[in-house]
């Protein structure tokens, strides 16, 4: 058996510190494809523990959204 034990700066690869040059820096190609009609929000954890899914949230809410009487606009 080989008792040789290799130190983790041998094996690491990344450097302290890399200064990047953001003359270079391109726009994001992935931005465009998000969804720009969605939102961020946080349960609360009770809230959580029921509605596991996006989908589950927003099946409550439309349900309780076709119960509210609408104004005439």
């Amino acid at each position: 058996m080989n008792n040789t034990q290799v130190s983790d700066d041998d094996n690491d690869d990344l450097l302290p510190e890399y200064n990047f040059d953001y003359k270079k820096a391109r726009p994001n190609r992935f931005a465009k494809q998000t969804n720009k009609s969605s939102i961020t929000i946080t349960l609360d954890a009770d809230v959580a523990k029921v509605f596991k899914t996006s989908e589950a949230v927003n099946n409550a809410l439309r349900a309780l959204l076709s119960a509210i009487p609408q104004a005439n606009s």
